[in-house]
């Protein structure tokens, strides 16, 4: 549409999101006249403005206490919850705060051995979250100290070269931190004696994770660059045909995976020439050549598919269409939400179905995929290259989806019109109104919407199936936070 502004780059220049000087100035007077506390509203805009977070990974081999660290880093963020029935949460990477910075966490708990041993699992599971992550934190039993897993996943650390954090953890008075300091032999700089469980020392271990993570990612993402490729992540469960998708695309069997001895493994990132234009494929592999790691096979690669998502602009999902849609597809069709980028959905072996199976598909993409029924589908076939030519044209339309930038005018005036139409129901004598919105952000894009009262889950679904209905925002995931407007902001 003509009417899209696609912002590049304002975000650096003010501290307004997406906003530049002029519609910001002037959206802090119309914020002023409804009676918002003006700093409730610069906060509420500069939280949805933000761009791709840094990504922190918490590693260490098992009972060090990994799960009960993340979970006490993401326990300040209780008030955010995200109304999505009908997709199932198997999330391993979450959204953290701590002194009003944002950032995310990958959590490497809950995985399982294998009959390899202890050692190699422990190394796998670190090195995909360690991929995803800016830096690292590495949690360590001070009580038990340095084992010879620890030194393990101290070689993969030094190999990888991303800022490291090192909690002692368990340390629950003074006396235990003599065992802390011993850990400083793992030659990680100072070790940071916390309580996982108690919350002791986690604060100043947090601030060393703040000086360790950039403000953004590491990776810029390539539409930003002259010329550089933009970064597309091909996942699905194991055995959809993923590598047999980038080969037809790449029109040669290309190495997906770069297999090194032992449990270690370098990503490869394959840059392909699609419809003229070159793409960079992220390294989603492992699942087709690690098939000693049975147990915990699920988890595994929720882990590869997180770190493969985080580096990516654009999440191309491939389902095995002559099989029924699966938890598991269901799982990596919210992760892609979750993160916030771009989404196609691909459907393979299309060739295969008889007209039977494609009604019952049919039936089941309603139900199970309806909450992401905006993004772009194409049935394909990657054994026989049909259809290939349109994944192309899906990809750039997601993309498009994706940096889409509504002016707050045009906004506000669409909002005007759907409050008059179909106003919010009343509830308990009141009825509350949206009063005005902005677009804070794009790269998901990302409103904030000030109310006169709390604006309900399910109103909320339908502004955001308007906005779609009026703007396009095809294959992209939409974020709509709600600020209400407290009772004493009148009086000011």
């Amino acid at each position: 549409m003509n009417d899209h502004i696609h912002s590049e780059g304002s975000s650096e220049e003010h501290d307004h999101g997406a906003l530049g000087d002029a519609e910001y100035a002037e959206f802090m007077e119309l914020a002023a006249e409804e009676g918002f506390d003006l700093e409730d509203v610069e906060g509420a805009i500069e939280a949805a403005g933000h761009g791709p977070l840094p990504v922190l990974a918490v590693v260490g081999r098992p009972n060090v206490g990994k799960s009960t660290l993340v979970n006490r880093i993401i326990g300040r963020r209780e008030a955010v919850v995200e109304d999505k029935p009908g997709v199932t949460r198997d999330r391993v990477t979450y959204e953290a705060e701590w002194a009003g910075r944002r950032f995310k966490v990958v959590d490497t708990g809950g995985w399982e051995q294998d009959v390899l041993g202890i050692d190699a699992s422990v190394a796998a599971q670190a090195e995909y979250a360690i991929e995803a992550a800016d830096a690292v934190v590495f949690v360590v039993d001070a009580k038990v100290g340095a084992t010879d897993t620890d030194e393990a996943v101290v070689r993969l650390l030094r190999k990888a070269g991303k800022p490291v954090v090192l909690a002692a953890n368990k340390v629950d008075g003074p006396s235990g931190e003599a065992d802390a300091a011993y850990l400083w032999s793992l030659g990680l700089g100072e070790p940071h004696p916390v309580s996982a469980l108690h919350g002791r020392g986690t604060g100043d271990m947090l601030d060393a994770v703040l000086e360790a993570l950039p403000d953004a990612p590491e990776q810029t993402f390539g539409g930003t660059g002259i010329g550089g490729p933009r970064r597309i992540a091909l996942i699905g469960r194991p055995n959809v045909g993923k590598s047999s998708l980038l080969n037809k695309v790449a029109g040669e069997e290309r190495v997906v995976v770069n297999e090194l001895a032992g449990t270690t493994r370098d990503p490869v990132d394959e840059l392909i020439e699609l419809g003229g234009v070159t793409w960079k494929f992220v390294d989603t592999a492992g699942i087709r050549k690690r098939v000693h790691l049975q147990q915990g096979a699920d988890y595994y690669a929720s882990l590869r598919t997180a770190a493969a998502v985080e580096k990516a602009e654009v999440a191309v999902i491939l389902i095995d269409a002559s099989e029924s849609i699966s938890v598991q597809d269901q799982r990596i069709v919210t992760m892609a939400v979750d993160a916030g980028r771009a989404m196609v959905i691909a459907y393979n072996k299309w060739d295969t179905l008889d007209e039977e199976r494609r009604y019952y598909l049919e039936r089941e993409i309603e139900t199970e995929f309806g909450q992401v029924a905006w993004a772009p589908r194409v049935n394909v076939s990657a054994q026989t290259g049909r259809h290939m030519e349109k994944l192309v044209p899906a990809i750039e339309t997601a993309l498009a989806g994706w940096e889409t930038r509504v002016p707050t005018g045009r906004l506000n005036a669409f909002l005007g019109e759907l409050v008059a139409a179909h106003p919010h129901p009343i509830r308990g004598g009141k009825q509350p109104r949206i009063l005005f919105g902005t677009q804070a952000g794009t790269k998901p894009p990302r409103f904030v919407l000030f109310a006169s009262g709390f604006i309900e889950a399910g109103y909320r679904r339908f502004v955001e199936r308007r906005l779609r209905e009026e703007f396009g925002f095809e294959g992209t995931p939409i974020h709509i936070s709600v600020r209400v407007r407290e009772k004493r902001g009148r009086k000011k």
